[in-house]
């Protein structure tokens, strides 16, 4: 995809470019907590956006994308960025780059990327990641990581109309091969965190589906998070949000919150707790332990938050009955795309060919498998 890129820019624009590249990413734990100020766990993949650049001299960017086979220019002095078109995302960073002070003259650009659809693996973070990564090269801006990942955070919600946490471009920013990081999402600062499977793989599994559930349910979850805050004040003065809580005030946390609240808020502060402990559980080699946290992770994100869904719990239901298999869950926002799989490499075709004829059996699809290795955040090639 690199060579790829690198060739089509230079048939386009007849310039050498420069190249920046930043990933996708995995969470390993922690899922639904970032927008209570809480805890999660990503790590960066191999997979990811690779962004050719170079300057033009001219008042227009030129660019193409290799995905949609697409060409689309703009002028600097005059341009709006305009939702659903992947453009945005290029016009969206300048803006805010521009806000911040940054001069920003005429380029020439070509994105390409091997990121699978639908994953869950964090595309757009990744690909505002990339451009910011590339502008940052070429123009000498010298932007910090976490600069860059707040501005592709921020482009993400006044442009692309998603209201992404700061997980993925964060993750997409600072990711190190073969870590993961332990990010506070209150403090947006993490602790790398070695991640050492010895016989072990990471492997995504896809449903394939995405039900249209996912952004209303997104929403009423937090409202519901936020309500309980303001309820559970009057008694706990002290907490901003629900991450303020530990396991040790569940049973009073029952009493004092409604029926319908209290297993959303047991969610998050049981997930906090959890990511916390893989963290112990992966410094300490424990990886039995951390297989159990991933299921009991499932299990809060489906019977407690209600985010899964009948094709995501048959996988990981089906993933626990393999032999070799550690620990299954759903990632991400839930409604569809994959679940996360800690697997014995021995058992890699077992795993595959069980839950592929479960997965049939039930769904009448094949699900789709993508193998993971933890890689480098964005940088320049």
């Amino acid at each position: 995809m690199l060579h790829h890129t690198t060739q089509t820019f230079q048939s386009h624009f007849s310039t050498i470019p420069l190249i920046a590249f930043a990933p996708g990413r995995i969470n390993l734990i922690g899922e639904h907590t970032d927008y209570q100020e809480g805890f999660v766990f990503p790590a960066a993949v191999e997979n990811g956006i690779w962004v050719a650049i170079q300057k033009n001299e001219l008042k227009v960017c030129r660019l193409y994308s290799l995905d949609f086979d697409q060409e689309f220019k703009f002028d600097l002095e005059a341009f709006s960025p305009k939702k659903g078109h992947w453009a945005t995302y290029v016009m969206g960073m300048v803006t805010l780059l521009n806000q911040a002070g940054y001069s920003i003259s005429g380029f020439d650009m070509v994105i390409g990327g091997n990121i699978p659809v639908g994953a869950g693996l964090s595309s757009s973070a990744a690909l505002s990641v990339a451009i910011g990564t590339a502008l940052s090269g070429l123009l000498d801006l010298k932007i910090s990581k976490k600069s860059l990942a707040l501005y592709a955070q921020k482009s993400e919600h006044l442009f692309a109309g998603v209201k992404c946490g700061i997980m993925d471009p964060y993750a997409s920013a600072f990711g190190i091969k073969d870590k993961a990081l332990l990010l506070d999402c209150r403090t947006t600062t993490h602790e790398e965190v070695p991640v050492i499977l010895e016989g072990y793989s990471l492997l995504l599994v896809n449903t394939k589906v995405k039900h249209t559930l996912a952004d209303t349910a997104y929403n009423d979850r937090r409202e519901a998070c936020e309500e309980s805050v303001s309820i559970l004040q009057t008694s706990y003065p002290e907490i901003k949000t629900l991450r303020d809580l530990g396991p040790g005030e569940l049973e009073n946390v029952e009493k004092i919150l409604p029926k319908t609240l209290f297993p959303k808020a047991k969610h998050i502060i049981t997930e906090c707790n959890r990511v916390h402990e893989a963290a112990l559980a992966l410094k300490s080699g424990n990886l039995e332990l951390f297989g159990t946290l991933l299921k009991s992770s499932h299990h809060s994100l489906s019977n407690d938050y209600n985010v899964s869904c009948p094709e995501l719990d048959l996988l990981a239901e089906k993933s626990w009955e393999v032999a070799g298999v550690l620990g299954s869950r759903m990632m991400g926002g839930g409604f569809g795309g994959c679940t996360i799989n800690l697997v014995k490499n021995a058992a890699l075709d077992t795993f595959q060919l069980h839950l592929t004829e479960a997965y049939m059996k039930a769904f009448g699809k094949i699900p789709e498998f993508i193998p993971i290795n933890i890689s480098s955040g964005a940088h320049l090639i």
